[in-house]
């Protein structure tokens, strides 16, 4: 068989008994290690789990899902995800790859940001499309998730904006040399997230576009989303460009029409004496 198991948002101990008893039991442990991370490493995972894991980069999922299926007809075979397995596409591929080779397969579920973000007070029924906001280069500044978050907006609803992970990533001149070098680690914070989204707003603002989110949009800024030390901060998006979380995993939530319960839940994660007033955000009309 081949297992699917998500390992949830915070340390090793958040893994289900179910996934626990599984693992224990396969031949091969795969760690997939580009999408999401935990707030522990591979060895308290080793540790916790009694069991050796396999760092699955993006060049083995993608590119050596054979290595991974290999023999999961006869064995067992785990791969972990954070959060939940199906919150990459990567990771659906992986089903259909084991469907088409004749392999049986098993999915055990976990939290994931997709529904632990109602953590923040925000409604999850009134969520949209979510968008993925990526690094910015200097010869490359893609916008189109603003058009979705602005679409979310007109129709009311909040937008989750998982932000960039950069992890086992080659320079352009390494990779062009074929040298096998990679770049640090780097996950986007909320203050880089919101500090893209305001120049995106200002140079519409100067094009005369009507803006569906400016810089006073009431926004969601969280952080370690599942473990002890989680921050969640609720501010304007020209707040939050200066608003620190600490270290990663960061989410954004860009808030579209707010319910009353929404708004005394987002106070409780208002910086104190902030300029924000959320009592005065009037939750009958469009948040601005």
């Amino acid at each position: 068989m081949f297992y699917l198991i998500g390992l949830g948002l915070g340390d090793a101990a958040d893994i289900t008994v179910k996934g626990l008893q599984v693992v224990k039991r396969c031949s091969r442990v795969y760690l997939e290690a580009y999408t999401s991370i935990l707030t522990v490493g591979k060895e308290a995972l080793e540790e916790y789990y009694g069991k050796e894991l396999i760092l699955a980069d993006r060049d083995l999922v993608e590119q050596g899902s054979d290595e991974i299926l290999k023999d999961a007809d006869v064995t067992d075979v785990a791969f972990l995800v954070v959060g939940d397995p199906f919150g990459a596409t990567t990771h659906s591929d992986l089903v259909l790859r084991a469907v088409h080779a004749g392999i049986p397969y098993r999915v055990i579920h976990n939290a994931s940001i997709m529904n632990a973000i109602g953590c923040c007070g925000l409604q999850l029924y009134n969520f949209g499309e979510t968008v993925s906001l990526v690094f910015w280069t200097d010869t490359w500044k893609p916008e189109s998730f603003y058009d979705k978050i602005c679409k979310n907006r007109t129709a009311g609803m909040h937008t989750l904006c998982l932000l960039d992970i950069k992890v086992k990533e080659q320079s352009i001149e390494n990779m062009m040399r074929g040298n096998k070098i990679f770049e640090p680690p780097r996950f986007m914070t909320v203050q880089q997230a919101a500090d893209q989204l305001i120049q995106i707003i200002e140079r519409r603002r100067e094009e005369g576009e009507e803006l569906g989110v400016t810089e006073d949009t009431v926004c969601v800024g969280v952080a370690r989303l599942g473990a002890d030390d989680q921050q969640i901060r609720t501010g304007t998006l020209r707040q939050l460009v200066s608003c620190d979380l600490g270290a990663p995993l960061h989410s954004l939530v860009v808030t579209g029409r707010l319910h009353p319960l929404e708004v005394d839940l987002l106070k409780l994660s208002t910086e104190p004496n902030a300029p924000l007033q959320l009592q005065e955000i009037d939750s009958s009309t469009w948040t601005s």
